[in-house]
């Protein structure tokens, strides 16, 4: 496999991965839109040379939208071989390629989020366990900050106390949600249209800074819902999905 880089001279012809490839799509509208005001804060994002969810994005952890202190690393923001192209050792060559140009500019490791167990839209802990990563630090329900460090002097990375704390006060829903990831774009809208038609409290936060998502009340800024003050997951939801959840609460 031949990697592509993405950047702001090849974005507009370059499909990137996790969303559908044309560019009017909403999806992949906002979430080329994000990645060309993050270029400036040192974000790479990584391809396999073909159509598919094949990819690596990364980025300086003093920029990453997450309430994370690991000065010095590089933060990975996600990272995602699926479907047919599992099994071809595409994981492990993008993962390479990340500690490479992390090391050549001189980083002291690398962090991802993880969880407990395999979690959708976090990264696989076994996988990671299996490259090197250790987790360093925990936040409730299930969340693990995972960091591999290039030098045993380097210094541990921790959850910021904004997500130890994780006040969310309200009676109802709120969803707080970035544009990092393209999926957001399609069904946030969706979300919040089947709440009001339920005449449901349902209210959403839109991240739209680096210092806001630093200072999230969970993990995961993509996208995290809570109820009543609970968090209840970082899951995006379809409609059938949001529905499903109703079916379990009392939101009156």
């Amino acid at each position: 496999m031949n990697i592509i880089t993405v950047s702001k001279e090849n974005i507009e012809e370059e499909h990137i991965c996790c969303a559908i490839s044309n560019n009017k799509d909403c999806q992949v509208a906002s979430k080329k839109a994000w990645m060309l005001e993050r270029f400036e804060d040192g974000l790479i994002f990584k391809k396999g040379d073909f159509r598919g969810k094949c990819f690596i994005e990364y980025i300086p952890a003093e920029k990453a939208w997450a309430p994370i202190e690991a000065k010095g690393y590089m933060y990975i923001n996600c990272f995602w071989v699926s479907g047919q192209l599992k099994g071809k050792g595409y994981s492990n060559q993008l993962l390479e390629e990340c500690i490479k140009d992390s090391r050549e500019k001189g980083k002291s490791g690398l962090v991802i989020l993880s969880s407990q167990k395999k979690i959708p839209f976090l990264a696989d802990p076994v996988y990671l366990k299996h490259k090197g990563f250790r987790t360093v630090d925990i936040a409730e329900p299930y969340y693990e900050l995972m960091y591999l460090p290039f030098s045993e002097e380097s210094h541990k990375p921790f959850f910021k106390q904004s997500v130890h704390e994780s006040k969310v006060n309200s009676s109802g829903f709120v969803l707080y949600y970035t544009n990092q990831c393209p999926f957001t774009a399609k069904y946030v809208p969706l979300i919040e249209e089947a709440a009001k038609e339920k005449g449901i409290d349902f209210q959403t936060i839109h991240i739209n800074s680096m210092l806001e998502a630093q200072n999230a009340p969970a993990p995961f800024t993509s996208y995290s819902l809570f109820y009543k003050g609970k968090f209840l997951t970082n899951e995006i939801l379809s409609v059938k999905k949001f529905e499903k959840i109703l079916s379990t609460l009392s939101p009156s």
